[in-house]
């Protein structure tokens, strides 16, 4: 699992300014549950100098959102208004001595919020709806102008980053050939070419790469599928591992997972849970026919 710095533990585990601000005068929401992540900023801003006296926060999400969102409070009050703007998704990480690199969105949506908010207390449109044909990854309802921005912001160049500090591509993955050629037209702006080979670089906070044999792999896999087990079960499903094929890993739903209706949103979350446990992108399977037969299953 993510090695989580002291500071991260400190604001989940002891978050400050949880809650919502009494007389908040602006107010920024985010992400949505359905999503895996939202989150609502209430500020309480002075209207003479549009400082900002107050910041509370309602997170539902991981440990990195709490954290983010909590340090996110604390850097903001007593800044003004254009101030708090320039913060940006990096200085949120930075504050929290860093984040694993496939949780960076977290820090993302932070100042998504920062930005919702100020917009809020003036008046002024802020939406993360989006016009018809502008939405990049269904899933996770992320556009094209959030993945431009943020590819340009911290100087992302492969899809893997851009699903680490977005979350879109981390679903269904159907997105990452609109991601790919996002990635193609920022980097040329800056007379960069896009590398579609090219893998983002994870590392622990001491530099070392995580590397795990195919052995070691195929043993995660399964001691994470173990933890989701009980979760199925309690509906009457289940879910067989059949074979790992490099990012792919292919399942076989049993029981009452087998044909549900909700099959592809419960692949959806298994395939979340694998990712955030292996620290790699990966893409849950069914198994085809000739797969389960060769394995008699």
């Amino acid at each position: 699992m993510w090695d989580y710095s002291d500071k991260v533990k400190e604001h989940f585990f002891s978050p400050k300014n949880a809650g919502a601000v009494d007389g908040a005068n602006a107010i920024g929401d985010v992400g949505s549950i359905s999503c895996g992540d939202a989150l609502r900023l209430t500020l309480k801003v002075n209207p003479d100098t549009e400082t900002i006296e107050d910041a509370g926060f309602q997170t539902f999400g991981c440990g990195s959102a709490i954290a983010s969102s909590s340090v996110l409070t604390e850097i903001i009050k007593g800044m003004s208004l254009d101030d708090a703007l320039k913060v940006t998704n990096q200085d949120i990480a930075d504050e929290l001595d860093g984040l694993p690199p496939e949780k960076m969105h977290c820090s993302v949506m932070g100042r998504e919020a920062l930005q919702a908010a100020v917009a809020n207390y003036r008046g002024e449109e802020w939406s993360d709806d989006h016009e018809e044909g502008a939405l990049v990854c269904k899933c996770f309802a992320v556009d094209a102008v959030l993945i431009e921005d943020t590819i340009r912001a911290n100087g992302l160049k492969t899809v893997e980053e851009v699903t680490n500090y977005t979350k879109a591509g981390g679903g269904c993955s159907s997105c990452h050939e609109g991601i790919e050629e996002i990635l193609e037209m920022v980097l040329a702006e800056a007379g960069e070419d896009f590398d579609p080979t090219a893998a983002a670089a994870t590392a622990t906070p001491a530099g070392e790469p995580v590397k795990l044999s195919p052995f070691q792999r195929m043993k995660k896999i399964e001691a994470i599928l173990d933890e989701i087990r009980p979760q199925l079960q309690r509906d009457h499903g289940d879910v067989e591992l059949i074979d790992v094929d490099g990012k792919n890993i292919f399942v076989k739903m049993t029981g009452a997972c087998s044909g549900c209706q909700m099959a592809s949103a419960t692949l959806d979350g298994i395939q979340t849970r694998l990712v955030e446990g292996l620290g790699e992108f990966v893409k849950v399977v069914p198994a085809s026919a000739a797969q389960l037969a060769a394995v008699g299953a």
